[in-house]
């Protein structure tokens, strides 16, 4: 997950409370979809928040790139809010207000229900056709489409991996783990040895993070939290219970720490980096952070590796989708510009910008597997194994239904309560949400 997309995972938990109702009633938005008619000429103005190397605005890269490859586009680019929750705010007030102040913006992987039902987002299947869609990584396109219509594209992606200790496997004399039944025994192993304090680090937190850890384990286990409709929850389940008790027991048994129930990730990283703990789950950004001579004890000694799965699965484990997308305002004047504008952005020149310049994970397939590409992370052939997995966000009431997962999990996982009876009260809530009318 880029430095922003963390941001944006820590304020999905108050999505909820953002005023969409005024969106999902607006006069304003276009009863049909318009066509995109004419010569894509003209300006565009470009919504989007920096990604990528703080020293580099790789945005500006991509903008004199298309510009060469179209001359008769200029693409203006406007600078979103940094913080997610100011950024989502300002979106759903212009967008739902009418405006066509900007044409295409940079959005969330969770948004695309909930921006389609809200009509702050512009239906794209009948500008892009079938063999367009189907250059993405698998597991990508999935996670933007509500009711049959796809409303985004995947701008960047980030994944999950399992970043371990070379060393201590080393000098233990241990295999890199693939099942979860292993890398628990293999860190207690390195823990009884005396060789690290803790055997593994997550995001635990009671926030969207633990959304995401909680979707691979359950992945792992053969469990989903909401039906492929998004009419019903399937969080209370003999596959799912298995995998709150594994994560339970991570705690119960001391291969985690306890406080891990706390940590988001940047707590998760920084006790990793410390030299504290042998297996850290975490995203794309941390293995650049664990081999950082100036801020690393452990730079040269980190590895990473495709998740684990659970024994009697069939390997590597899942990893959530994370990243940002690019939308298309429902009131842009340019169509035929901003599809020009999408497509190129998901094209083989701006990928490879996106992956060698901006650090992060291309979401076209061919890009991901140019060894050329991979060259540039250590991260991007493992990313190319990667099983991907989406967040329930195909429902138009993710975000509370995310906070129904992450509280009741992490209630589990602190002691509080039983995982069964945290599953139980999740399922509860996650149908209550499924039934509300409103976002």
């Amino acid at each position: 997950m880029s430095k922003t997309t963390r941001r944006a995972a820590a304020a999905a938990a108050g999505a909820a409370v953002l005023a969409f109702t005024a969106a999902c009633s607006s006069s304003s938005s276009p009863a049909a979809t318009p066509a995109a008619t004419g010569k894509a000429t003209g300006t565009i103005t470009w919504f989007a928040n920096q990604f990528g190397p703080t020293s580099t605005d790789v945005r500006k890269t991509l903008i004199a790139a298309f510009e060469k490859a179209n001359p008769g586009i200029t693409v203006k680019l406007e600078q979103a809010p940094s913080d997610s929750d100011t950024y989502r705010s300002t979106l759903v007030t212009q967008i739902s207000g009418g405006s066509s102040s900007f044409d295409v913006y940079n959005g969330d992987v969770v948004w695309p229900a909930q921006f389609a039902k809200a009509n702050l987002a512009l239906p794209l299947d009948s500008y892009l056709d079938s063999s367009y869609w189907k250059t993405f990584s698998n597991g990508l396109v999935s996670s933007l489409t509500y009711k049959g219509q796809t409303y985004a594209v995947p701008l960047f992606t980030d994944n999950a991996f399992l970043f371990y200790r070379k060393d201590l496997l080393a000098k233990a004399k241990l295999p890199v783990p693939t099942t979860w039944e292993q890398l628990q025994s293999e860190a207690a192993t390195l823990q009884k040895d005396g060789l690290v304090k803790y055997g593994f680090a997550a995001q635990f937190d009671s926030y969207e993070g633990l959304t995401c850890d909680w979707t691979e384990f359950a992945a792992d286990a053969g469990a989903a939290s909401v039906n492929a409709d998004g009419t019903s929850s399937t969080i209370d389940s003999a596959a799912a219970q298995k995998a709150l008790t594994y994560m339970r027991g991570l705690i119960t048994s001391g291969v985690a720490p306890s406080a891990v129930t706390t940590f988001q990730e940047q707590q998760s990283e920084s006790l990793f980096t410390s030299g504290q703990v042998a297996f850290l789950r975490n995203w794309t950004y941390a293995y650049a952070d664990a081999n950082s001579g100036s801020s690393s004890k452990i730079a040269g000694d980190v590895g990473v590796v495709n998740l684990p799965t659970f024994e009697g699965q069939t390997g590597p484990g899942y990893s959530v989708t994370g990243g940002w997308n690019l939308y298309v305002n429902p009131h842009s004047k340019n169509l035929a510009a901003d599809v020009a504008f999408l497509k190129w952005m998901t094209g083989t020149q701006a990928q490879t910008i996106i992956a060698e310049q901006g650090g992060e994970i291309p979401t076209v397939a061919g890009v991901l597997a140019d060894p050329q590409v991979q060259a540039a992370n250590p991260a991007f052939p493992v990313a190319a194994k990667n099983k991907l997995n989406a967040r329930p966000s195909y429902v138009a009431q993710y975000a509370q239904v995310s906070q129904a997962i992450y509280n009741n999990v992490n209630a589990a996982l602190s002691g509080s309560v039983s995982p069964q009876a945290a599953l139980s009260s999740a399922n509860s809530q996650i149908d209550s949400a499924l039934g509300n009318s409103g976002l």
